[in-house]
């Protein structure tokens, strides 16, 4: 009697829809392992680390995304509920939060202008297509309401969910270690800015540096969604 192959092994898993959740948890605490293994340091990010790894398994097996999905979408459910619990420790922060309001709100409409007519006249400035340029436009937000905004303008909503995560995972190596070189210290400000321009992950790397520039990070990942959801649209109109 033959023994069987991994491949013959996976395509058996591969009709449980517990595979894609299972590989899920699994890459991440072997990431996150990883991550601390090394220090913690920066360029671990056990997201992107995550990431890369199930994407090598998926090639490897030729495993369709779809198939994946089917049980890493338990995992997507709970975005919901994980977004809205941020709300309890940006609460303990709400004395700050109301001293801090008049900047804040100057600082997220500056940031979100800024991030899409930047991108777009870099992205533009390297021969970047129509299509690629409303694509890049909101890759500052969360991937849900990014791909949102990308398909309402003409973008790929794939594409854009891909720049997403890219740029908050690039926003969670270099913005901490960015904003020390620039002076600053406070974490209110750290997280506002970190959330600002990496969302989610950059949340989760916020939520390391301290608790109160975790939940400054998240206001301004939430507030980011709406605002950019607004200018987006006009930008894209001014910018032709």
């Amino acid at each position: 009697m033959s023994t069987p192959d991994f491949r013959d092994i996976w395509v058996y898993l591969s009709t449980s829809p517990l595979l894609g959740l299972t590989l899920t948890l699994l890459a991440y605490q072997i990431a996150h392992a990883l991550y601390l293994k090394l220090g913690s340091h920066p360029l671990a990010n056990p997201v992107a680390l995550a990431v890369a790894l199930i994407v090598a398994i998926l090639t490897f097996t030729g495993t369709p995304y779809a198939v994946y999905f089917e049980g890493a979408q338990f995992v997507h459910f709970l975005l919901g509920p994980a977004t809205v619990a941020l709300a309890v420790p940006l609460y303990a922060q709400w004395p700050r939060l109301k001293k801090l309001f008049g900047a804040s709100m100057l600082a997220l409409a500056a940031g979100s202008v800024a991030s899409v007519i930047s991108v777009w006249y870099i992205a533009q400035a390297l021969g970047a297509q129509r299509q690629t340029l409303l694509s890049l436009a909101p890759k500052s937000v969360t991937t849900p309401i990014a791909m949102g905004i990308s398909e309402k303008i003409g973008g790929l909503p794939s594409f854009t969910a891909v720049l997403v995560i890219l740029t908050g995972v690039t926003g969670a190596i270099i913005a901490p270690s960015l904003l020390r070189a620039s002076g600053i210290r406070d974490d209110a400000i750290q997280g506002f800015a970190i959330g600002m321009c990496a969302h989610g992950i950059g949340t989760a790397r916020a939520f390391q540096l301290s608790e109160t520039a975790g939940a400054f990070s998240a206001l301004a990942m939430g507030l980011n969604g709406v605002v950019t959801s607004i200018v987006v649209p006009i930008a894209v109109n001014w910018l032709g």
